[in-house]
């Protein structure tokens, strides 16, 4: 990984990867499309790449992999991509954000996917006049499979619009990715109430300290996503048409939904930590009532045994022939007197 360190004080613009150590090779797929065609191809090269280029097609290349930043300038000068939005590219702790150029406008944000763990990873949408690039930090693993599904079948209305909503569709996926993870956590969030209030144990309070932080982790990429979309929108850039305005609104209130399911998941859990530390100082008074009433019980009878062992000379108590059988009676009285007692106030 690299030294973040190193990073200071370099010239804005500098392209330096700063994530994971990577070695496989970058690659590079074209998609081109229209309404009665489609072509799919993939490449290593940016040269090789551009060479089956279509101009009267829209196009779709997708850079698997931004640790090659050679390969990411490169492309940048092949596309006229401003530095900035290239150090941005590589960044792989970059926030989400919008930015409008002259001839591209570019949103930056994080791709969650959750297997056995929650795992982000950083994408950049670059939008030009008929043509989407996207940077995917890893190879393999994406939110666009059924995108690329709808491209090769000819479904919905993805090849009789223009790039820009190839672009919101895109983006769209993103958000769409949110709402899986988010209902996964819900999933998770009921079973641990549920072990919660049946039987709370430390492991659940490490599973409830692991499930918050897992929500910061989301609610770090989701929450710039409503100002990256709100930015979109109010763009005045002619590479976005009115068309797709509608459907930018409708992945915007997308955003807002999976902004307020996040926040009130952390509601949840912050309700459900003081549900178990209620729990457990329940469990505490139970265990100090018992052991009190057990005490309570056995005082008296301790304190007749106390008396007559003292073994005074003068006790008449002593020489009664019966004397054993009385005082163990009294005492075996008073403690069925207290358990029905304490059953009659209900503290048993």
């Amino acid at each position: 990984m690299y030294d973040l360190q190193n990073k200071t004080g370099a010239p804005p613009g500098t392209v330096i990867y700063y994530g994971e150590d990577h070695t496989d090779k970058v690659k590079i797929t074209l998609i081109e499309y229209n309404e009665t065609e489609v072509i799919e191809k993939d490449f290593f090269d940016i040269d090789e790449c551009m060479n089956h280029i279509n101009p009267t097609m829209v196009k779709w290349i997708n850079v698997d992999g931004i640790h090659n930043t050679e390969l990411v300038e490169k492309i940048g000068k092949q596309f006229n991509i401003h530095p900035l939005t290239l150090e941005d590219v590589v960044n792989t702790s970059q926030r989400a954000k919008f930015e409008d150029f002259e001839n591209y406008v570019v949103a930056i944000m994080k791709m969650i996917s959750y297997d056995t763990e929650l795992r982000s990873e950083l994408l950049s949408v670059v939008l030009m006049e008929g043509m989407v690039i996207s940077f995917q930090e890893v190879d393999g693993g994406d939110a666009f499979d059924m995108i690329r599904t709808r491209i090769r079948t000819g479904k919905g209305r993805i090849r009789k619009m223009g790039a820009d909503y190839l672009a919101y569709a895109l983006i769209d996926a993103v958000v769409d990715c949110y709402f899986n993870i988010l209902e996964k956590i819900g999933d998770k969030i009921e079973l641990l109430e549920e072990d919660l209030i049946s039987n709370p144990t430390k492991e659940t309070m490490q599973k409830l300290h692991l499930m918050k932080r897992e929500m910061i982790f989301v609610r770090k990429a989701v929450w710039p996503m409503r100002e990256l979309i709100n930015n979109l929108e109010r763009s005045e850039t002619q590479l976005i048409k009115p068309s797709t305005d509608i459907y930018l609104r409708d992945v915007h209130d997308h955003t807002v939904r999976v902004i307020d399911t996040v926040e009130t998941y952390r509601d949840l859990l912050s309700g459900m930590m003081d549900i178990y530390l209620s729990s457990v100082s329940n469990r505490m008074n139970e265990i100090m009532k018992v052991l009190t009433i057990i005490t309570t019980i056995f005082v008296p009878v301790t304190f007749i045994v106390g008396v007559y062992g003292m073994n005074f000379e003068n006790m008449p108590e002593l020489k009664a022939q019966s004397g054993y059988y009385i005082v163990l009676g009294v005492m075996i009285t008073i403690i069925v007197s207290l358990i029905l007692y304490f059953r009659k106030r209900k503290w048993l």
